[in-house]
């Protein structure tokens, strides 16, 4: 029987429309996983992030290739202040930026994106990342202005949500486009190279099942990767930086600096960058973080019985 914490992080930053992070700390004979599904997601979604959660337990990670991992700073659909102070503590000379939020315009997105460029200086790198948020034409006149403002994108993250669209708008931008959603949420994520709708494939390691799992659609896909996080604790990040680190190859920072959205961590040391890196490791729980983290006791009564329903047909 593995040891089972469910833990409940408040963000420091609502992001993704939530302001607290929860999910399941499993171990196994490897070591600690992370089952930390968006709650909104049914059980068959659910179901590549237990194994995920089980492959970090019970089996763990191919050798790496490499024992740093460069990495961005997110920025969250926030004010421009708020943007540049973000990009001013996080260490990282590439910063990820939210756009095409709900409730907000285009200007917020420009001013937004020429706060962070101020933050990093002429020589970071500026991506942004709108999770659908665009139809075509919508997105044709947003690139074009957010690329001014950041004085140059190094690439666009699923401007809009549909891989035909995607193909399609491609084809009408300049700026390179890096499929996230229509990869990980497709019923067939080698759409997006059949289709050549994207220039990169962001891959996250809990929600296409694992570290393994990546590793054989980074190398079917034939597209550069980045690694990106689900916003998940220190144990989570890991196998996302064990899947950068076994990469044969790495041509982009990957978007696993995420663990300083959060308020608190459950590691002893929380996975958080250095000169914007991130070391290859397995961090070790902290015993009074589990504690001090663990999630009420409703709430721990309903991520115990999710996690029954996901894996009700594996075995345990």
């Amino acid at each position: 029987m593995r040891d089972l914490h469910v833990f409940s992080i408040p963000l420091r930053t609502r992001f993704r429309g939530i302001t607290v992070r929860e999910g399941v700390l499993l171990r196994g004979p490897a070591g600690w996983g992370e089952f930390s599904p968006f709650l909104e997601y049914d059980d068959a979604t659910s179901r590549p992030w237990l194994a995920c959660a089980r492959e970090s337990a019970d089996e763990g990670w191919p050798e790496p290739v490499r024992d740093l991992v460069p990495v961005n700073v997110t920025v969250p659909a926030t004010d421009p202040e708020r943007a540049h102070a973000v990009v001013a503590a996080g260490g990282c000379r590439t910063a990820k930026v939210k756009v095409a939020e709900r409730g907000q315009t285009l200007a917020d997105d420009v001013a937004r994106v020429e706060a962070v460029r101020d933050a990093l200086g002429p020589d970071g790198l500026v991506r942004v990342d709108a999770n659908g948020g665009w139809d075509v034409d919508e997105a044709v006149r947003a690139i074009a202005a957010i690329d001014r403002a950041a004085g140059g994108l190094e690439y666009v993250e699923q401007p809009v949500m549909a891989v035909e669209d995607l193909a399609l708008l491609r084809r009408r931008v300049d700026v390179p486009v890096a499929a996230d959603e229509s990869i990980r949420r497709a019923e067939d994520p080698y759409r997006v190279r059949d289709l050549e709708a994207a220039d990169i494939a962001v891959l996250k390691v809990q929600p296409l099942g694992g570290v393994r799992a990546c590793l054989r659609i980074a190398e079917d896909i034939g597209l550069p990767v980045v690694v990106s996080s689900a916003i998940e604790s220190s144990v989570g990040i890991a196998a996302g930086v064990a899947l950068a680190a076994a990469l044969p190859e790495l041509h982009h920072a990957c978007g696993l600096a995420t663990v300083q959205m959060l308020t608190d961590d459950v590691a002893v040391e929380p996975m958080l960058p250095v000169d914007g890196m991130l070391r290859v490791a397995r961090p070790d729980v902290d015993d009074e973080a589990l504690a001090r983290l663990a999630a009420p006791a409703d709430r721990a009564d309903h991520w115990r019985a999710r996690l029954a329903s996901v894996g009700q047909d594996r075995p345990t």
